[in-house]
């Protein structure tokens, strides 16, 4: 739970800690950091939301003769970056974007995410809980500091030194989140060469969604001071594990599980059995907003421990949909597909949005998939009724436009917006010729 400071104490702080400068954060569509840096004597007229930006220049936002936006900080998300500059530190507030009329800006990712959440509270729940488990690769940079396919060890899952040379690099990273506020609970190399995995507490959904935007942040910039890439990337490699970022859900009601029930058989509540229904029925709608980019498909093949299927287990990890085994408060369903590539904004809000109507319409949740999904013939995966998630963008696209519910939570002018730009992407890609096509036609035709 973050501190909520006043725009008094804020102040305080930025002087007594030498603060020089104050980044104004917000992300673009895309989930791309963005920010405004103001010198700290404006940081009072921030504080009164009265720092303008262009819009237009934001992916995903405005047209230039509409570009007037206004910066509006959370003043809960105060904090001051642990690295110096030559001239002090450096501060962050993450904020909403409001338009000139006062009125919270509808493309901006974070305040959609507000949206949903609210409906959550009007049907009840306190509390929408978040636990993600974003993965990265670690790359070896040239003599011009650029990004090469080098990876920087040979690990696998578990490995420590010597064989995981990014231990260093991992350790200062959660270092540096410890320093700004995160409780990781977990640190480890992951299965593929060069893979790594740091979890960090749960949170509620907009502290959640700004925890991984800062952490994808500290994660490049600490990687950089040991000269190595860090990339979200999801499958930066053929024949290795891609990154994905399993994503832990649950909801409250007063301080409560509203996920448990101590008398059912696998101890989950109908709450629990509607959300779980409305995250398989809406999967295939949401796929695009959690696995965002042309190469998000390249991990969503069998056999590198990528979901490719949609039913559920309390068991087994090859389903979309695992329920850990803990029950009581730490009750929670674990959604498998998404990867570190999404906007966190958008990727909770559509999640939420799907298992809000699962227990608005009271979705019946199919039986668990307790066996190996992908040594399951054909038949058999439709006998049981498992779908697959969508094969590439394209589809996923299809999916997301067909779907009525995340259309409406996302909203029309984030929709637009996404799925013009994410045509544009597809198309880009699609017309490419590859290495890979001339080595395969190029003689033989």
């Amino acid at each position: 739970m973050r501190k909520e400071y006043s725009k008094e104490e804020i102040l305080q702080y930025a002087e007594a800690n030498n603060v020089r400068y104050v980044r104004l954060q917000f992300t673009d569509l895309l989930g791309i950091v963005k920010n405004v840096e103001i010198p700290v004597d404006q940081l009072p007229k921030a504080l009164n939301n009265r720092m303008m930006f262009d819009g237009s220049s934001i992916q995903g936002f405005v047209r230039i003769e509409e570009s007037d936006m206004y910066l509006a900080p959370d003043l809960s998300t105060w904090l001051i970056f642990p690295w110096e500059t030559p001239q002090g530190k450096v501060a962050r507030l993450i904020c909403d974007v409001y338009q000139p009329d006062g009125t919270p800006f509808p493309g901006d990712p974070r305040s959609v995410l507000k949206r949903v959440y609210a409906r959550a509270q009007d049907m009840g729940f306190s509390a929408f809980n978040v636990g993600p488990e974003p993965e990265f690769f670690l790359f070896k940079l040239d003599e011009k500091g650029k990004p090469t396919q080098d990876l920087n060890d040979e690990g696998g899952y578990f490995d420590w030194a010597p064989v995981d040379l990014g231990e260093n690099c991992r350790r200062d990273i959660v270092v540096t989140l410890e320093n700004m506020g995160f409780e990781i609970e977990a640190s480890h190399h992951e299965v593929a060469p060069g893979q790594h995995e740091i979890d960090f507490r749960y949170a509620n959904a907009v502290e959640a969604a700004d925890n991984i935007a800062t952490f994808r942040l500290v994660v490049k910039t600490v990687a950089r001071q040991h000269g190595l890439h860090a990339t979200f990337m999801p499958k930066p490699l053929y024949g290795i594990n891609g990154s994905g970022m399993h994503t832990h859900l649950s909801l409250f009601r007063d301080h409560q599980n509203a996920f448990y029930d101590p008398d059912d058989e696998l101890g989950l509540s109908e709450t629990a059995r509607f959300f779980l229904a409305g995250v398989l029925e809406h999967a295939r709608g949401f796929t695009a907003i959690c696995n965002p980019t042309v190469n998000s498909y390249k991990r969503l093949v069998p056999g590198y421990e990528a979901p490719s299927y949609i039913a559920w287990s309390g068991k087994n990890r090859s389903p979309l949909v695992r329920v850990p085994a803990a029950r009581g408060q730490s009750t929670r369903v674990e959604v498998r597909s998404p990867d570190p590539s999404c906007n966190p904004y958008l990727a909770i809000a559509s999640l939420l949005a799907a298992g809000l109507d699962g227990i608005e319409r009271q979705l019946e949740l199919p039986p668990p998939v307790n066996r190996n999904i992908y040594m399951m013939t054909e038949s058999e995966k439709e006998e049981a009724g498992i779908r697959s998630l969508p094969a590439n963008l394209s589809d996923a696209l299809d999916a997301l436009m067909r779907d009525e519910v995340l259309v409406e939570a996302l909203g029309h002018h984030v929709l637009l917006h996404f799925i013009e730009a994410k045509r544009i992407e597809w198309n880009m890609f699609r017309t490419q010729v590859t290495e890979w096509e001339r080595e395969q036609y190029l003689t033989l035709y």
